[in-house]
Protein backbone atom coordinates (compact mmCIF):
# COMPACT_ATOMS: atom_id res chain seq x y z
CA UNK A 1 0.00 0.00 0.00
CA UNK A 2 1.48 3.63 -0.75
CA UNK A 3 1.91 6.08 1.61
CA UNK A 4 0.10 8.60 -0.65
CA UNK A 5 -1.46 7.95 -4.18
CA UNK A 6 -3.34 11.18 -6.21
CA UNK A 7 -5.22 10.51 -9.38
CA UNK A 8 -6.62 12.82 -11.62
CA UNK A 9 -6.07 15.75 -8.84
CA UNK A 10 -7.19 18.86 -10.03
CA UNK A 11 -7.72 22.29 -8.24
CA UNK A 12 -9.07 25.20 -8.82
CA UNK A 13 -9.74 28.72 -8.57
CA UNK A 14 -12.29 31.69 -9.23
CA UNK A 15 -10.37 35.28 -9.21
CA UNK A 16 -13.47 37.11 -10.80
CA UNK A 17 -14.79 35.79 -13.28
CA UNK A 18 -11.97 34.08 -14.34
CA UNK A 19 -11.28 30.55 -12.69
CA UNK A 20 -7.29 29.61 -12.31
CA UNK A 21 -6.41 25.94 -12.62
CA UNK A 22 -3.52 25.55 -10.25
CA UNK A 23 -3.41 21.36 -10.41
CA UNK A 24 -4.08 20.01 -13.78
CA UNK A 25 -5.05 16.29 -13.69
CA UNK A 26 -2.04 15.05 -10.98
CA UNK A 27 -0.96 11.15 -10.46
CA UNK A 28 1.39 11.11 -7.69
CA UNK A 29 2.50 8.23 -5.65
CA UNK A 30 4.76 8.26 -2.58
CA UNK A 31 5.98 5.31 -1.11
CA UNK A 32 6.26 5.29 2.77
CA UNK A 33 9.64 6.21 3.79
CA UNK A 34 10.89 7.78 0.78
CA UNK A 35 11.80 11.24 0.34
CA UNK A 36 10.71 13.26 -2.37
CA UNK A 37 11.35 16.65 -3.21
CA UNK A 38 8.87 19.14 -5.56
CA UNK A 39 10.35 21.81 -7.61
CA UNK A 40 8.93 23.85 -10.53
CA UNK A 41 8.91 27.76 -11.18
CA UNK A 42 6.75 30.19 -9.37
CA UNK A 43 2.75 29.54 -9.97
CA UNK A 44 3.54 25.63 -11.31
CA UNK A 45 1.55 24.59 -8.80
CA UNK A 46 3.92 23.57 -6.06
CA UNK A 47 2.39 25.35 -2.65
CA UNK A 48 -1.05 24.18 -4.08
CA UNK A 49 -0.09 20.71 -4.11
CA UNK A 50 1.75 20.90 -0.77
CA UNK A 51 -1.81 22.10 0.73
CA UNK A 52 -3.46 19.21 -0.54
CA UNK A 53 -0.99 16.90 0.65
CA UNK A 54 -1.02 18.05 4.14
CA UNK A 55 -5.07 18.36 4.12
CA UNK A 56 -4.58 21.95 4.82
CA UNK A 57 -7.06 21.97 0.94
CA UNK A 58 -9.13 19.73 -0.65
CA UNK A 59 -9.11 18.95 -4.63
CA UNK A 60 -11.33 20.25 -7.30
CA UNK A 61 -11.47 16.88 -8.36
CA UNK A 62 -9.65 13.62 -8.28
CA UNK A 63 -8.53 11.28 -5.24
CA UNK A 64 -6.32 11.40 -2.26
CA UNK A 65 -5.49 8.11 -0.60
CA UNK A 66 -3.25 8.76 2.64
CA UNK A 67 -2.44 5.60 4.10
CA UNK A 68 -4.92 3.76 2.25
CA UNK A 69 -7.61 5.98 3.47
CA UNK A 70 -9.86 8.02 1.02
CA UNK A 71 -9.39 11.94 2.53
CA UNK A 72 -10.64 13.84 -0.33
CA UNK A 73 -14.03 14.68 0.85
CA UNK A 74 -14.02 14.54 4.48
CA UNK A 75 -15.06 17.49 6.51
CA UNK A 76 -12.29 19.61 8.16
CA UNK A 77 -12.44 18.15 11.75
CA UNK A 78 -11.57 14.98 10.52
CA UNK A 79 -8.95 16.81 8.51
CA UNK A 80 -7.60 17.98 11.27
CA UNK A 81 -7.24 15.04 13.04
CA UNK A 82 -5.42 13.84 10.43
CA UNK A 83 -2.89 16.41 10.25
CA UNK A 84 -2.36 15.80 14.57
CA UNK A 85 -2.10 12.16 14.23
CA UNK A 86 0.28 11.49 10.79
CA UNK A 87 1.49 14.87 9.40
CA UNK A 88 4.09 16.99 11.00
CA UNK A 89 4.89 20.81 8.93
CA UNK A 90 8.08 22.86 8.77
CA UNK A 91 8.50 26.01 7.23
CA UNK A 92 10.27 28.41 5.26
CA UNK A 93 9.85 31.15 8.43
CA UNK A 94 9.45 28.81 11.07
CA UNK A 95 6.20 30.14 12.62
CA UNK A 96 7.77 30.09 16.07
CA UNK A 97 6.05 31.90 18.78
CA UNK A 98 8.09 34.80 20.04
CA UNK A 99 7.04 34.86 23.65
CA UNK A 100 7.64 31.00 24.28
CA UNK A 101 10.78 29.27 24.30
CA UNK A 102 11.92 26.36 22.06
CA UNK A 103 10.53 23.66 24.83
CA UNK A 104 7.21 25.73 24.99
CA UNK A 105 6.63 26.29 21.33
CA UNK A 106 7.64 22.21 20.47
CA UNK A 107 5.02 21.43 23.04
CA UNK A 108 2.20 22.95 21.48
CA UNK A 109 0.88 20.05 18.95
CA UNK A 110 0.51 17.74 21.70
CA UNK A 111 -1.45 20.03 23.91
CA UNK A 112 -3.94 19.97 20.95
CA UNK A 113 -3.44 16.24 21.68
CA UNK A 114 -4.63 16.70 25.24
CA UNK A 115 -0.88 15.41 26.57
CA UNK A 116 -0.73 15.58 29.68
CA UNK A 117 2.15 18.32 31.30
CA UNK A 118 4.76 16.01 32.74
CA UNK A 119 4.39 13.71 29.90
CA UNK A 120 4.47 16.48 27.12
CA UNK A 121 7.63 18.47 28.50
CA UNK A 122 9.58 14.98 28.54
CA UNK A 123 8.39 14.53 24.41
CA UNK A 124 9.29 18.06 23.89
CA UNK A 125 12.62 17.56 25.45
CA UNK A 126 13.74 14.29 23.55
CA UNK A 127 12.80 16.35 19.86
CA UNK A 128 14.96 19.25 20.48
CA UNK A 129 17.43 16.80 21.86
CA UNK A 130 17.29 15.12 18.50
CA UNK A 131 18.06 18.08 16.20
CA UNK A 132 20.63 19.14 18.53
CA UNK A 133 19.09 21.48 21.00
CA UNK A 134 19.16 19.62 23.86
CA UNK A 135 21.29 22.99 25.36
CA UNK A 136 19.11 25.27 24.29
CA UNK A 137 15.40 24.28 25.40
CA UNK A 138 14.68 27.57 27.01
CA UNK A 139 15.97 30.31 24.86
CA UNK A 140 13.59 32.87 23.12
CA UNK A 141 13.38 32.64 19.05
CA UNK A 142 15.40 36.05 19.48
CA UNK A 143 18.10 34.14 21.19
CA UNK A 144 18.29 31.77 18.75
CA UNK A 145 19.99 32.03 14.81
CA UNK A 146 17.90 30.98 12.32
CA UNK A 147 19.19 27.35 11.23
CA UNK A 148 18.77 26.76 15.33
CA UNK A 149 14.84 27.98 14.45
CA UNK A 150 14.56 26.01 12.11
CA UNK A 151 15.40 22.92 13.93
CA UNK A 152 12.87 24.02 16.55
CA UNK A 153 10.52 24.03 14.11
CA UNK A 154 11.63 20.20 13.10
CA UNK A 155 11.10 19.14 16.43
CA UNK A 156 8.03 20.56 16.48
CA UNK A 157 7.12 18.70 13.69
CA UNK A 158 8.39 15.60 14.83
CA UNK A 159 7.46 15.68 18.75
CA UNK A 160 3.73 13.80 17.88
CA UNK A 161 5.49 10.82 15.65
CA UNK A 162 4.44 11.64 12.26
CA UNK A 163 4.40 9.27 9.33
CA UNK A 164 5.25 12.15 7.18
CA UNK A 165 7.06 15.87 7.60
CA UNK A 166 5.78 17.97 4.80
CA UNK A 167 8.71 20.80 4.53
CA UNK A 168 7.67 24.34 2.46
CA UNK A 169 11.13 25.58 1.28
CA UNK A 170 12.84 24.81 4.75
CA UNK A 171 16.35 26.45 3.57
CA UNK A 172 14.75 29.04 2.01
CA UNK A 173 15.13 31.57 4.75
CA UNK A 174 18.77 30.28 5.70
CA UNK A 175 22.69 30.37 4.93
CA UNK A 176 23.91 27.59 3.01
CA UNK A 177 25.97 25.87 5.74
CA UNK A 178 22.62 26.28 8.46
CA UNK A 179 20.87 24.84 5.00
CA UNK A 180 23.26 21.90 5.17
CA UNK A 181 22.65 20.97 8.58
CA UNK A 182 19.06 20.85 8.18
CA UNK A 183 19.06 18.60 5.20
CA UNK A 184 21.71 16.36 7.19
CA UNK A 185 18.56 16.28 10.25
CA UNK A 186 15.88 15.44 7.20
CA UNK A 187 18.26 12.75 6.04
CA UNK A 188 19.03 10.94 9.45
CA UNK A 189 14.99 11.89 10.35
CA UNK A 190 14.37 9.84 7.21
CA UNK A 191 17.01 6.59 7.20
CA UNK A 192 16.70 5.70 11.25
CA UNK A 193 13.36 6.88 12.05
CA UNK A 194 11.63 5.78 8.34
CA UNK A 195 10.13 8.95 8.42
CA UNK A 196 8.51 9.89 5.09
CA UNK A 197 10.23 13.26 4.03
CA UNK A 198 8.23 16.25 1.44
CA UNK A 199 10.14 19.27 0.61
CA UNK A 200 8.74 21.94 -1.30
CA UNK A 201 12.04 23.74 -3.10
CA UNK A 202 13.91 25.94 -6.00
CA UNK A 203 17.42 24.88 -4.64
CA UNK A 204 18.76 22.23 -7.01
CA UNK A 205 21.04 20.78 -4.83
CA UNK A 206 18.38 20.54 -2.04
CA UNK A 207 16.37 18.68 -4.16
CA UNK A 208 19.06 16.41 -4.83
CA UNK A 209 19.15 15.51 -1.23
CA UNK A 210 15.76 13.62 -2.07
CA UNK A 211 15.04 10.38 -3.75
CA UNK A 212 13.38 11.41 -6.11
CA UNK A 213 12.21 14.95 -7.58
CA UNK A 214 8.81 15.88 -9.16
CA UNK A 215 9.67 18.10 -11.52
CA UNK A 216 5.87 20.58 -11.81
CA UNK A 217 4.50 22.93 -14.85
CA UNK A 218 1.81 24.79 -15.05
CA UNK A 219 -0.20 22.52 -12.87
CA UNK A 220 0.74 19.35 -13.73
CA UNK A 221 3.75 17.28 -13.64
CA UNK A 222 6.09 17.36 -16.22
CA UNK A 223 8.85 14.91 -15.21
CA UNK A 224 9.93 12.59 -12.10
CA UNK A 225 13.53 12.51 -12.11
CA UNK A 226 15.13 9.43 -9.81
CA UNK A 227 18.11 10.88 -7.89
CA UNK A 228 21.35 8.93 -8.01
Amino acid sequence: MSLIKLQGVSKAYKRGQVQVKALNNIDLTIENQEFVSIMGPSGSGKSTLLNILGCLDQPTSGTYELLGKRVEKINDWKLSDIRNEYIGFVFQRFHLLSNLNALENVELPLIYRGVWGKERRKKAKEALEAVGLGERIHHLPSQLSGGEQQRVAIARALVGNPSIILADEPTGALDSKSGENIMSIFNRLNQELGITIVQVTHEEDIARYGHKIFRLLDGKIEKIEEVK
